[in-house]
């Protein structure tokens, strides 16, 4: 008969979380888990069987953590992408542990996006809304979409490595210029790119 445990899958991802935020991904492992939580080792064994199945399960649950935190309700995909681009910079500013982990290749899921997949069909909503917006194509809204992440990329990895230091505030005043900037580049309206809250 197997034997059954009181300690659920749950209770061990958000403690295996909460250490990942705090102290690092380095830190997580099944004897620091265990002792986070207050029980010994089995339970972690008996349902992610080795650091492996841990280090995937914590993966894919930081990962969901991450996206509801930076889910928006903005019917507006202008405002939508500037939550996204804020809830990215508060990430590196108050959890950066956790920016690492997800965005800079500590997690074993590898990259969680490609620049490639931009114009793809899981983007091609957000897309087609911003060039209507914008009165800009859907390859210039694209390109437009791809340096604002990577600009606001740069900025964010900075913040949580610590190379660069200021408030929430600053860093979005700094990306939502260099936005405006590469959208205008591209051509849109001024008066019709102005988005509620900068």
């Amino acid at each position: 008969m197997a034997r059954k445990t009181t300690i659920s899958r749950e209770v061990i991802l958000e403690a295996a979380l909460k250490m990942l935020i705090r102290d690092g991904y380095a830190s997580v492992n099944v004897k620091t888990l265990a002792s986070e939580i207050g029980c010994s080792t089995q339970p972690i064994v008996w349902h992610f069987e080795n650091m492996t199945g841990l280090r995937q399960a914590l993966s894919e649950y930081a990962m969901a953590y991450a996206a509801k935190k930076a889910a928006s309700s903005y019917e507006n995909k202008l405002e939508s992408f500037e939550f996204l681009g804020r809830s990215y910079v508060k990430m590196a500013l108050k959890e950066p542990n956790l920016f690492k982990f997800l965005y800079l290749g500590e997690s074993p899921m590898g990259k969680p996006y490609n620049l490639k997949d931009i114009g793809r069909a899981k983007n091609k909503e957000m897309i087609a809304m911003i060039a209507e917006q914008t009165g800009l194509n859907e390859e210039q809204v694209i390109r437009f979409v791809r340096n604002t992440i990577i600009y606001s990329h740069g900025i964010a990895t900075m913040l949580a490595t610590g190379v660069l230091k200021g408030t929430e505030k600053e860093m979005m005043e700094m990306i939502n210029k260099a936005a405006d900037a590469f959208i205008l580049n591209e051509g849109a309206d001024p008066e019709k790119i102005a988005v509620k809250g900068k």
